[in-house]
């Protein structure tokens, strides 16, 4: 029996999409630091024949070429009416994930990869899960510690009442950036306690810092608490200038949890003490969510995250948004009428 090659393509060559420095220059960031890059991750796999990346810029368009071995076109549109995907990953801007995710959905791709936040509107990622309903389509976001073996681990520890009732949960990290960066945390904040978010009140910090996608942009940090299903409460730290170091910590009954990155300690209250190291060594977040991605494509069983939880996640993060303007009056989820179009302008 063969094995089959599944065909992919990557629109948008910058920073995480082609692993390019001089786009993550522009960024202040390094390459090295990702956990995976969407070329990483499809070269990298035995199952995935990546075939063509597609830029608007002619420079990014080059350094791919040179990078990937393989060709490249300036309207994702070209791309993805001759190449016979099977597989696309979205690396690009935020407002433009619902535009092409519902493209290639129609086109008939059976699997899409987009980068996260999941939309720029929660009635946009609305439409987005419709078009791959209708079409059959996997739509996976890339919140990578999904995928990552302590995260999963420490959600199944959560859930067999290893630390005791959950009492709350404090989030914090630096840098503001309540889209690109909250959406990471809160999705794993989703994830490991299984409780979605059911009200928000929050404020913006409006200290005006500039967004390192550029100007066009504008997605500051704040402060706020958000009430999980079943009552517990969770803070939220996340001030532009803040120098914190960025850190979820699950308090229970019987113990904490407290993780950031993909390491995990745990403090029980009888003095018991548990270190779970970083197995980012053995792959990637990206490496692992495509391998995952191999095996729906395989029919090897459902992909193990719904895209509908990333939805949520873009609901509490544009709920901040919403609460601030009410003078941090509660914010209920799921959002009704034009807040379900609030612009999160987030690059």
């Amino acid at each position: 029996m063969n094995t089959p090659i599944y065909r992919a393509g990557i629109i948008g060559l910058g920073f995480i999409g082609a692993a390019d420095q001089i786009s993550g220059d522009a960024l202040g960031q390094q390459v090295e630091n990702l956990d995976g890059t969407h070329l990483g991750a499809l070269a990298g796999n035995p199952r995935i024949r990546l075939v063509a990346g597609s830029s608007r810029d002619s420079g990014r368009r080059a350094r791919f070429e040179k990078r990937a071995g393989v060709g490249s076109y300036a309207d994702w549109r070209e791309m993805i009416a001759a190449e016979a995907l099977d597989l696309v990953s979205v690396a690009t801007y935020t407002p433009v994930h619902e535009e092409i995710t519902a493209a290639c959905a129609r086109a008939g791709i059976r699997a899409i990869y987009c980068e996260k936040p999941m939309a720029s509107r929660v009635s946009e990622g609305d439409r987005m899960l419709r078009a791959c309903r209708e079409s059959g389509s996997l739509l996976a976001i890339n919140h990578n510690r999904r995928f990552h073996p302590n995260y999963r681990r420490l959600r199944d520890l959560i859930g067999d009442g290893k630390l005791g009732e959950l009492t709350s949960v404090n989030v914090q990290w630096s840098s503001g950036r309540l889209g690109n960066v909250g959406t990471h945390l809160f999705d794993a904040l989703r994830m490991v306690t299984g409780r979605r978010v059911e009200a928000v009140s929050g404020t913006l910090d409006l200290a005006g810092k500039p967004d390192c996608r550029g100007p066009a942009f504008q997605d500051p940090g704040g402060w706020g608490l958000m009430r999980l299903a079943g009552g517990v409460m969770v803070t939220v730290d996340a001030s532009d200038y803040a120098r914190v170091p960025m850190s979820l910590s699950f308090n229970g009954s019987k113990g904490r949890a407290l993780t950031g990155g993909d390491e995990v300690s745990l403090e029980y209250w009888d003095g018991r003490q548990e270190q779970w190291p970083s197995l980012r060594s053995q792959a990637t977040g990206m490496d692992r969510a495509v391998q995952e991605i191999v095996a729906w494509l395989d029919g090897r069983g459902p992909f193990a995250y719904d895209a509908g939880e990333a939805l949520q996640v873009l609901e509490s993060i544009v709920a901040f948004h919403v609460s601030h303007d009410r003078s941090g009056a509660w914010t209920e989820l799921p959002l009704q009428g034009e807040d379900r179009n609030r612009l999160l302008n987030s690059g």
